[in-house]
Order: structure tokens, then C-alpha cells, then sequence
């Protein structure tokens, strides 16, 4: 049986949510706060436990799906190395995406494991029997004895699986479970889960453009203390090839974007609802410049509107 979370921490979350929405409607003007480790990355805490990650991580969609192309290998390594130089802390990947997660693993074990990671995957499959076997097949994978997260992939099956992945949990193989969606489907059954199910996370597609989650979604996250994971900040690079040639407004200075990828990730981020976003990419240079996201001010209300303005007047 599901066991909701404490309500005291369920009313301070709903409390926080609620102040920062009547911040819009105050056409509050400061840079909202978030909170920052001691290296002065911006952290946001998990809920159910009120551990710190920071604010950007890393899918692998697509991106790591290499193979065992020795070059290929070799330059994922190297943009593993670039995010936890910049201190990244989540990946996210799944069964679902090829090769990837061989190539996470072969990464990490090349930079020794660093510190700070928090491991992320999911189980992805129609048939219930399989899902101990999928997450067994991850661990060997990735070179881990435990998954920090664990994940039902777009809610497939979820009814088999997410019995599975808590007694994963209580056998110590498994921190967190959490259910994905993503190109914004399904929403009514996460959002039946959100409130029928005890989540530590949730995946779901969040952008500039692609909002419908901030209106029942975010909220019922902050009401019932679930963790969000943004996917498809960029839609799988649309947005930046979107708006590719148009002039960045003056006024990104303020917060230190300087190119549309920051734009558009500082938008995600800022939402004090979400945990975590997880832009893919395969190269160095993108890597370092999502990473730089996770410092300096992020826009409050007022700045995340204009934001929002300017790019429906593209």
C-alpha cells in the first residue's frame, strides 16, 4: 500500500509554490532565489528526502547511442568529463535508447566513477517479468551495484513495474522511484498517479513552448512533494534551430545568457517546481555551455514572463 508523504512537508512545499505564483501577480522584478551549494552551482532539493542535486544534468537520448565506435566512445568520455568538471550530478538513460547506456558506463568507468553522480534509468518494457532482468542488465551496464533512480519509461506497464522497482528499493538496489512521460502524453494518467501513487520523481517534457505541465502538473508536484525531471528543454534541438539567426534580447545579459540553449534552459530551470532539467548533447562545448546554466542568477516571475513574451513575438 502507497504511503503519502508527511503533510507538514507537503503544506511548506505548497506554501513556497504558492508565494512564487503571487510573485507574477505582484510583477515582482528581483532574480529569484534558488539554493546553491558551496561551490556556487544552483541546487534544488529531492522532496522525500531533501537531498541536493544540481539544477542541470544530462539525458542521452539519441546522443550517447555510439556503439562501440572507439572515436565515438572516446569523445562521450570526454563529454562526461566536461559535465562533472562543471559539476553535474544526473544522467538520465534507458534501456529504450540503443547502446547508451553501455556508453555511460564505459565513460564512467574510463574517469574513474567521479563523485557526484546521481544515476538515473529506467525500466522499459510490456512484459512485468522482465523489468528485474532489465534492471539487473542496467546495473552490469553502467558498473553499478545501485541505481540512485529508477524510473518506469513512459508509464509502460507501470502497474507490473513500479511493484518491481520498490522491492528493488527495499533489496538496496534502487534510492528513488519515479515514472516518465514525454512529448507531453499521458498527462491525465500521470496526473492519476501523481496523486494515487507515492513518487519520488517525475519525468515530464517542460520548455518555453511546451507548457500545458504548469498548469496541474508543477502544481501537484509542489502539493504532494514529487521531484521533477524536465525532458526535451530544446525538443531534440527544434527550438534552438527555431530560433537560430534571431537576435537574443538586451535584456538576457541580466541573466547571464549568451546564447539561446542558457535562454531557453534558464526558462526550464527557474521554475521553482522542477528538480532537474536533462538537455542531451554530444559535444564538449555544448556540454560546458548547458553547464554554465547552473550558476549565476535565474529569472524570477516577472523575467520568466517577459521571456515567454519574447519568444511568441518570434
Amino acid at each position: 500500500m502507497s504511503v503519502k508523504p508527511p503533510p507538514t512537508r507537503i503544506r511548506l512545499n505548497r506554501r513556497r509554490f504558492l508565494a512564487w505564483l503571487s510573485a507574477t501577480v505582484a510583477g515582482a522584478t528581483t532574480i529569484a532565489p534558488t539554493l546553491a551549494s558551496s561551490t556556487g552551482r544552483h541546487t534544488r532539493a529531492i522532496p522525500r528526502s531533501g537531498e541536493q542535486i544540481p539544477l542541470i544534468g544530462m539525458g542521452s537520448y539519441v546522443t550517447f547511442n555510439v556503439g562501440r565506435d572507439p572515436a565515438l566512445l572516446r569523445d562521450r568520455t570526454e563529454v562526461l568529463r566536461a559535465f562533472f568538471e562543471a559539476g553535474g550530478g544526473m544522467i538520465d538513460s534507458s534501456p529504450m535508447y540503443g547502446s547508451a547506456e553501455a556508453a555511460i558506463g564505459h565513460g564512467l568507468a574510463e574517469l574513474g566513477y567521479p563523485g557526484g553522480l546521481f544515476s538515473a534509468t529506467k525500466v522499459w518494457t510490456w512484459f512485468g517479468g522482465e523489468g528485474e532482468t532489465q534492471m539487473r542488465d542496467s546495473r552490469r551496464l553502467w558498473g553499478l551495484t545501485r541505481f540512485d533512480l529508477m524510473q518506469v519509461h513512459n508509464l509502460l506497464s507501470w502497474e507490473d513495474h513500479l511493484p518491481a522497482i520498490r522491492a528493488a528499493r527495499e533489496a538496496g538496489l534502487v534510492r528513488y522511484v519515479g515514472v516518465t512521460t514525454s512529448h507531453g502524453r499521458r498527462h491525465e494518467e500521470l496526473e492519476r498517479l501523481m496523486r494515487n501513487e507515492t513518487l519520488d520523481f517525475v519525468q515530464l517534457t517542460y520548455n518555453i513552448l511546451d507548457r500545458e505541465a504548469e498548469q496541474r502538473l508543477l502544481p501537484l508536484a509542489a502539493d504532494n512533494g514529487i521531484a521533477v525531471i524536465a525532458n526535451r528543454p530544446f525538443r531534440r534541438k527544434a527550438l534552438i534551430r527555431r530560433f537560430d539567426g534571431k537576435p537574443l534580447p538586451p535584456w538576457a545579459d541580466d541573466i547571464d545568457c549568451t546564447s539561446w540553449a542558457q535562454f531557453l534552459l534558464k526558462f526550464v530551470v527557474s521554475h521553482p517546481a522542477v528538480t532537474c532539467a536533462i538537455p542531451a548533447t554530444s559535444r564538449v562545448d555544448h556540454m560546458r555551455e548547458n553547464m554554465a546554466v547552473g550558476r549565476g542568477p535565474l529569472p524570477d516571475p516577472a523575467m520568466r514572463q517577459r521571456m515567454a513574451d519574447y519568444v511568441m513575438s518570434l
